[in-house]
């Protein structure tokens, strides 16, 4: 019994010991990112950067939207639902990479220029924003299900080494982020956009983590209950919410044209904020308790929507994004309660397969390979960022939480998992381009960038996995 109690206070020790480590290891980082904002506070971009403007002419269509619509939504789904099962069943993929893939084959960058005919035909430029009106809603809905398993990710004995590992997670790749936006801003920076938001959002592009997908991912492999699986789903909550507050800072900036705009968007956000926690979900908790005596009529789907929805319009009038308002929805939303979990199953599967696939397919619409062909400046660019993206999450993410007394293997196993980006990087990037932060060619880097980080997750978990079972039968013959 001595033994086992002077083991637990030796760890508890080292955890002690471990988080002020962290906790160093993430504030140095920041300390160096807020010096360079402070710096290049004066500057401004070249001249001849481009700004980030579309070509594509709006209007009614003269009748011809709604068959259009239709039939692109129908090619769109389509294409989605067989490249998201080729890249599962074939390349030990999830679905959402092929998905991801699917949506830049459907754009100008393969569709486009192999047949332009068809291409027009399927995405003529008057039907794109209908595309995204529908991109839009799927967004809200699917970041209300993001909110859903935020609010749930709760587990037992890893709070201070999830946490650690989230924070730290976000503060070293955000500050190598921030400088590598330093060095951007110059010759990518569209003209107009302002120094700070730039290198911020190019700091918290390089920090964020795929919280559905890196879910999906250990569901997947069977490693959702293991430590490394745990701790894992733990941090990447803690970094996409600090993300999310820190993207609501950028959008601020980019929205307001005074400081008094900035004050007074923070704090409309912190009043709603604070009437979704003190008046929203107790009144959630309320109904969803019991809900044959406030809904008899089985209104509870409609309910959700409609408080979705109202949400959404809620922070994207406050002058955040409408996303803010879907996931906060979401998050405020009592974990545990049968009734929600039917409705969460019945939206899940329309939402993944019928409305997120639009988005998908408006970034590929968006993302033209085609920008980079003759330029390799731009090919050198999206080589920095993709290490800067890897190097900051991997190892940001496994020294945390080796700091806190995570053994060697799991640790890089939480960093190759918080190192997964997929749907949540090109929410955030989709946001910097309709913002004007993002230039068409930085946003194509970007999008390729987050595409392969992702899908370099599962081939970096089997070789450590290989790694670890080598070192396992070495100990044994031994």
């Amino acid at each position: 019994m001595a033994d086992h109690k002077g083991c637990r206070m030796r760890t508890e020790g080292a955890g002690g010991r471990g988080l002020a480590l962290a906790c160093v290891l993430a504030v140095l980082p920041l300390a160096a990112a807020a010096l360079l904002l402070w710096q290049g506070v004066g500057s401004a971009p070249a001249s001849g950067a481009s700004a980030a403007r579309e070509g594509a002419s709006a209007g009614s269509g003269d009748g011809m939207t709604g068959w259009r619509l239709l039939l692109a939504l129908a090619v769109i789904i389509t294409a989605a639902r067989a490249a998201g099962a080729l890249f599962s069943r074939f390349l030990g993929q999830p679905r959402v990479i092929g998905e991801m893939v699917a949506g830049i084959v459907l754009g100008p960058s393969v569709l486009g220029l192999l047949t332009p005919g068809l291409y027009r035909t399927l995405f003529p430029g008057p039907l794109l924003p209908h595309i995204e009106a529908v991109s839009q809603i799927g967004l809200a809905l699917f970041m209300f299900l993001v909110g859903l398993e935020f609010g749930a990710a709760r587990h037992e004995g890893q709070g201070r080494t999830g946490m650690a590992v989230g924070f730290v997670g976000v503060a070293l790749p955000c500050a190598l982020g921030i400088g590598l936006g330093c060095a951007m801003y110059r010759t990518l920076a569209p003209h107009g956009v302002e120094f700070v938001p730039f290198a911020l959002f190019i700091g918290v592009a390089m920090s964020v983590t795929a919280f559905p997908v890196l879910a999906r991912l250990l569901m997947e492999r069977g490693l959702l209950q293991s430590r490394a699986g745990s701790l894992a789903v733990l941090g990447a909550a803690v970094a996409d919410l600090v993300c999310w507050l820190l993207l609501a800072l950028v959008v601020t900036l980019l929205r307001s044209s005074s400081p008094l705009g900035v004050v007074r968007t923070l704090a409309l956000t912190a009043l709603f904020l604070a009437g979704m926690l003190l008046l929203v979900r107790p009144l959630l908790r309320k109904v969803l308790g019991r809900p044959e005596r406030w809904l008899p009529d089985g209104g509870l789907l409609a309910l959700v929507l409609v408080g979705v929805l109202l949400s959404a319009v809620a922070t994207e009038r406050i002058g955040v994004h409408l996303i803010f308002g879907a996931f906060l929805f979401g998050a405020v939303c009592p974990a545990g309660v049968p009734a929600l979990d039917a409705v969460q199953d019945r939206m899940q599967e329309f939402t993944t397969s019928v409305l997120l696939p639009p988005f998908f397919a408006y970034v590929g619409l968006k993302t033209d390979l085609g920008l980079l062909a003759d330029d390799a400046g731009l090919w050198l660019w999206a080589g920095a960022t993709l290490f800067v993206a890897v190097a900051g999450k991997i190892v940001g993410c496994a020294a945390a939480a080796a700091l806190m007394g995570v053994g060697r293997a799991d640790a890089l196993r939480v960093g190759t998992l918080m190192n997964c980006r997929g749907l949540t990087e090109l929410v955030i990037l989709t946001i910097g381009r309709e913002l004007g932060v993002l230039s068409p060619s930085l946003f194509t880097v970007l999008v390729l960038v987050a595409l392969a980080a992702t899908v370099m997750t599962a081939p970096l978990l089997d070789v450590l996995d290989r790694r670890t079972a080598d070192a396992a039968l070495l100990s044994i013959h031994h």
